[in-house]
């Protein structure tokens, strides 16, 4: 694994997942209450024993910066970094990243050097890998290129990157979001294909790319010479197929894309089911993150059903049920929580804070008594007033609003909005 260099892509804008990438790059989103999606590829990292990380940032980057700093340092005897490569002005070149492939381009004198393979993650995934077994079929099969795939039904092959493989894992064609029905039928993979590597099809007949990569480093500088596409699965793979040794590696576990407000909101409320798909309280493989020394929640005479409630924060006589309350986060009297995503906040209001906001008829940060939230998320440091119900109440799929946006049916508040008292969206 020392000959190994990590490059995490976490510089996209995240439009698709807006408002909640208003403020900050998706990979800083928070998730399960306490955690960074930027989080789940670390630690994964970390576990595979894979701790040269470089992170590549690009949009919105306060946040994202401020959490890597605090949170992942190593010690002064090792030579274990997570360092941040951020898109910047050079001699070389002025523009932003233009891609995937032109991020990795634009940083190569910066790590070239240092490791004889690249595994290139995304920032922004849901999953638990070992990539140590990931390396070492990479290793087996010599190749040039190794990519992670995901088995999936033939309805689903349109939001993926697919590829076809032969019996020995050697991709031999790769279409990056086929719709036509011709060509989805020609990608499908025999089901022998997939017994071969002990994976049962259970009906699905494609294989997707994780965007997950493990290059050669002599590899890697070649195809980023040799083609100037700016990003991996829609130019640089598919024109690296023909010319060099690229293989599929077959992974079977939990992964999800967080790319949408529908996926974001449906992978959140997964987790308070009884037995989660993404298991969060696996004790032998830890996500880590940003410790921060909060007390236990207090919970004043409270139903609770199927939730995950975080440190720090107070509830006081409501109902919540199959929902996240994340950390600090303040729920006043006879609140009504039912399928909702509270984020938290980043900071408890003090006692002068809290006077100060009552005498300017400002909500004070969390919600006030007397809320009813449903099928909502709700961004930090948002300030629900009294009596405000956020149930979409005349059910649209798609609005936006200076306070709030509905996307998909899904209502999300902004970091830092204030819906007044009595507010009914």
């Amino acid at each position: 694994m020392s000959k190994v260099v990590t490059l995490i892509l976490a510089g996209g804008q995240g439009a698709r997942l807006y408002p909640l990438t208003k403020v900050r790059s998706k990979p800083a989103v928070p998730i399960a209450g306490r955690f960074r999606l930027i989080d789940i590829p670390i630690s994964n990292c970390l576990h595979s024993g894979l701790k040269r990380i470089y992170v590549l940032t690009q949009f919105a980057t306060v946040s994202l910066h401020r959490h890597i700093f605090l949170t992942y340092r190593f010690d002064n005897f090792t030579k274990d970094f997570v360092t941040i490569l951020s898109a910047q002005q050079t001699l070389q070149g002025r523009e932003w990243y233009q891609g995937t492939a032109d991020a990795v381009r634009q940083n190569l004198v910066q790590f070239h050097d240092q490791g004889d393979l690249a595994l290139v993650l995304s920032g922004d995934h849901l999953y638990r890998m070992d990539y140590r077994k990931f390396i070492d079929f990479h290793l087996a099969k010599k190749a040039d290129l190794t990519i992670a795939v995901l088995p999936v039904a033939s309805e689903r092959a349109p939001e993926f990157g697919i590829m076809k493989a032969d019996p020995d894992g050697r991709i031999t064609e790769f279409v990056e979001k086929p719709r036509e029905e011709a060509e989805i039928r020609r990608l499908a993979v025999a089901e022998e294909n997939f017994r071969e590597f002990h994976i049962e099809p259970e009906g699905r007949t494609h294989l997707a790319s994780m965007g997950i990569y493990v290059f050669n480093m002599k590899a890697l500088e070649e195809v980023l010479h040799e083609d100037s596409g700016e990003d991996f699965g829609r130019q640089v793979i598919p024109h690296s197929i023909a010319r060099r040794n690229v293989y599929a590696y077959f992974f079977d576990g939990y992964w999800e894309d967080i790319g949408t407000i529908s996926a974001f909101y449906k992978a959140n409320i997964d987790l308070t089911r009884p037995l989660p798909r993404f298991n969060f309280y696996d004790e032998k493989r830890p996500i880590f993150t940003h410790a921060r020394f909060l007390p236990g929640s207090k919970i004043l005479d409270s139903q609770v059903r199927q939730s995950i409630l975080c440190e720090g924060s107070i509830i006081n006589s409501s109902s919540i049920r199959h929902s996240i309350v994340g950390i600090r986060s303040r729920i006043g009297e006879h609140c009504s929580l039912d399928h909702a995503v509270l984020m938290g906040a980043d900071y408890f209001e003090s006692q002068e804070e809290l006077e100060r906001d009552r005498s300017a008829g400002l909500p004070l940060i969390g919600l006030g008594n007397d809320c009813e939230i449903r099928k909502a998320i709700i961004d930090k440091n948002a300030r629900i007033g009294n009596g405000v119900r956020l149930i979409n109440a005349r059910g649209v799929e798609r609005e936006s609003a200076e306070s709030y946006e509905i996307v998909d049916g899904i209502l999300v508040v902004p970091k830092n909005a204030v819906i007044p008292d009595g507010t009914v969206i």
